[in-house]
């Protein structure tokens, strides 16, 4: 197989590099736009569990989603990173105060309640990239890969900017393949898992 290294590395770089550029007001108006393909996903009326994530580094906003949820009853589960490079998902209660991760992003305290992985219906996976095939290219430090292989349950939804599309992800044998891509523009289902 060959080296997939070097290409993720400059598929990585580009991509952050377009979606940091984004103006503010097309951030705001992508994050709202997204909330009408996230609906798409076949499981968003019946679903309960839901993980999301909090925007950096140019991510889409998850916001809008967040309120959605919240108005429609859902629970919401923020990604927590464990010692073992793993991530678990807390609950995250709107009455308790988020605090910084190692990379400065909020996640729920210690005490906030795990949900088990196979027990969530969605999880909302942040995309530095992406393919019509269930590739996904994160920030590169395998969290998401390792704590989602070999488990069945949720539906696996990359949000993304549909301008970080690219024809091909490359893929390693533990990259975990996306089910659905919603976007500001539209929801895409992986041809190939």
């Amino acid at each position: 197989m060959a080296d997939t290294h070097p290409r993720k590395l400059q598929l990585r770089r580009e991509l952050r590099l377009h979606r940091n550029n984004l103006s503010n007001s097309a951030q705001r108006t992508a994050a709202q736009a997204l909330v009408s393909s996230v609906t798409q996903v076949p499981i968003w009326p019946t679903s309960q569990r839901i993980a999301l994530y909090l925007a950096a580094d140019g991510e889409i906003d998850t916001g809008a989603i967040q309120n959605l949820a919240r108005d429609q009853h859902k629970q919401l589960f923020l990604p927590v990173i464990s010692d073992d490079h793993l991530l678990r998902f807390a609950y995250w209660d709107t009455a308790a105060t988020l605090v910084p991760n190692r990379y400065n992003i909020l996640e729920p305290p210690a005490e906030a309640r795990d949900c088990p992985v196979s027990d969530l219906d969605i999880v909302f996976l942040p995309v530095v990239g992406w393919d019509r095939r269930g590739g996904r290219l994160g920030m590169g430090g395998g969290y998401y890969d390792r704590t989602l292989a070999n488990i069945s349950g949720p539906f696996l939804v990359g949000l993304a900017h549909d301008g970080q599309q690219v024809d091909d992800i490359p893929r390693e044998s533990w990259d975990v393949a996306l089910d659905y891509v919603a976007t500001d523009t539209d929801l895409y289902s992986s041809t190939v898992k």
